[in-house]
């Protein structure tokens, strides 16, 4: 997700569950959580599933307004990211 404002990267999306597409949900990380590992060629991030599965997140269903900053907040505090 890229900020339209400041044209950063603001949020990364991980799907995450379900069954062929059916069931998926998908979590928004904020882009500083992910390191980047050269032996892996891609991002990893630092915690357990238990903390994924309790994280704000929403369906091709329920898409959230990405232009309400409270929703962006809330991602930004359960993750305790601090800019």
């Amino acid at each position: 997700m890229i900020d339209k404002y400041t044209g950063q990267v603001a949020f990364a999306v991980m799907s995450f569950g379900g069954f062929l597409g059916i069931g998926e949900k998908y979590n928004p990380l904020p882009w500083k959580m992910l390191t980047y590992d050269t032996r892996l060629g891609g991002y990893v991030v630092d915690f357990d599933r238990n903390k994924l599965e309790d994280a704000p997140s929403y369906t091709s269903a329920d898409a959230p307004d990405w232009s309400d900053q409270s929703y962006t907040t809330r991602i930004d505090e359960y993750w305790l990211v601090i800019y």
